[in-house]
Formats: C-alpha cells, structure tokens, sequence
C-alpha cells in the first residue's frame, strides 16, 4: 500500500473530528450564554469582573503562606524550559498561547490530579486542597514582554483566582484587564475575577511574571450547582476536556525526567569537584 493510500483514511478521519470539533463548539457557545444569566442569578456571591476579595474567607491560608509556596516553585524554575507551554495543553489555547512565551507547572488539571508535581511542592498542594470544589490550579509563568490576547472562559459556574508569586517592576506595566477593570498584581497578594468577562494580559516589562493559578466553583443556590454540575459532567466527555487530561501524564512525566537528569548531572559534577 502506498503513502498516499495510508495517509487517506487519517485525513478523512482528521476533517471529520475537526468539523465534529467545531459543531461542537458551536452548541457549546450557544449553551453557554443561554446558562450565564441563570447562573448569575443562582450565584451567593457578587456578579462581577473583579470580586470582593472578603467574600472567600477560605483564601485567607493561601495569601499567608505565599512566601512558603514562592519558595516551593523557585528551584523549579531552573527546569522552566522542560514545563509544556499553555498551548500543549489544548489545541483550543494556541489564539492566546505562541511560541514558548507562557509555561505551566501544572498541579491539578481536567480532572487529573499531578502527583509527582504536587510532591514537588507539597504545601501549596495542601493548601489547594482545603479550597472548596476546586477545578484547576497551575502556576502560570508569563514571558516577558508578552501580550495574551482578550478571551473569555468557559463557565459562569467557575471562578478564577491569581496569587502573584513574582511581578515584576513597575508593577502596573504587567496587568490585565477583565472587563473594564485593570488589576495589578502585586507579590503575595491574591485576588478572584470571573473569566467569562473579556480578560486579556499584558507584560510590557523585561522579567518574568508568575502567578498561582486556580479555579473553584463559584458558591450557588441549589439548583445553580446541578445546572452547573451537570454541564461540567457533559464537558468531561467532550475533546476539549479528553485532550488535555490524555496529554497531562505525558508531559508531568517529560519534566521529571528532566528535573531527573538535571540533579544526576548535578550530583556528578560535585563528585567531580570532591574527588
């Protein structure tokens, strides 16, 4: 059989789940804005861009010990290179993620839980694990001199929290606007924004940006959490959530070999030195 013959069936089969793909993307949408006003009107918290910090108390743990969590991701940070890019995580990130300008050490993600990564850092993956129905949580390593263009999240069920890890100077020239609200971040501070407002990035310095990323589910009335619930179970099933969860073994385990080879050639070269 030749090249052609064998390369056949893979394009049919590729143009079909791409068209797949975008029908159901469109239904998604769809669904999506037709859901949005119901949820916010079952929501216990504010509707609004940038939320009022006070009203998850449950955060109180993570702000205090953000110097332990820096201190946890800082030698990692040597393996940066080795960390996918935001785009390896899903084909659907590649409008907002180029080249290698936005890494991510990813510690919860589609459903999966990272175990060798949360043993890497082991208080911040504690300190997560007290946070109510949380989604997904990652720290989000921005390039500098990077801009991540306007896009929205998936759900009004979900909100998104950032921790700033490391901002750099001046401040205000590494923002991002949700909304029309322009939030700074600043180190050791945290605060909680809904991703379905137009949220874009901006780091117009020479240094690196990281932020803890996570998401919860946003607290409802009874009926906002099984419309909510019911709609995450059905994404479970879709490629857009498949994907990802099926790369994520692979690219956990593609830094820990890094990280692996990394300290072997570490620890030979001090042999080298004593000897």
């Amino acid at each position: 059989m030749n090249t052609e013959t064998q390369q056949q069936p893979a394009g049919v089969l590729g143009r079909f789940r791409s068209k797949r793909r975008q029908r159901v993307k469109r239904f998604g949408k769809r669904l999506i804005r037709r859901m949005a006003g119901f949820l916010s009107n079952q929501s216990l918290v504010e509707d609004a861009p940038v939320m009022d910090r006070t009203q998850f108390p449950f955060l109180n743990d993570i702000e205090a010990n953000w110097e332990a969590i820096r201190d946890e991701i800082q030698p990692l940070l040597k393996h940066r290179d080795a960390m996918p890019v935001f785009q390896e995580l899903s084909p659907d990130q590649q409008k907002i993620a180029k080249d290698d300008n936005w890494h991510v050490f990813v510690l919860y993600g589609f459903g999966c839980k990272l175990e060798s990564n949360c043993a890497r850092t082991p208080l911040t993956s504690k300190l997560l694990g007290d946070v109510p129905r949380l989604q997904t949580a990652w720290f989000s390593i921005l390039a500098p001199n990077y801009h991540v263009p306007a896009h929205r999240g998936v759900t009004k069920g979900i909100l998104r929290c950032h921790l700033g890890i490391k901002i750099p100077k001046p401040p205000e020239r590494c923002r991002m606007r949700v909304g029309e609200e322009i939030c700074v971040w600043q180190e050791g501070e945290l605060f909680v924004f809904d991703d379905t407002y137009e949220h874009e990035v901006w780091n117009d310095t020479d240094e690196e940006r990281i932020v803890l990323l996570f998401d919860f589910d946003r607290p409802m009335r009874f009926w906002g959490k099984v419309v909510h619930r019911s709609f995450i179970a059905a994404l479970k099933r879709t490629a857009y959530f498949l994907e990802p969860k099926r790369k994520l073994p692979g690219l956990e385990a593609r830094l820990e070999v890094a990280i692996k080879r990394a300290d072997t050639l570490a620890d030979n070269y001090d042999d080298q030195k004593s000897a």
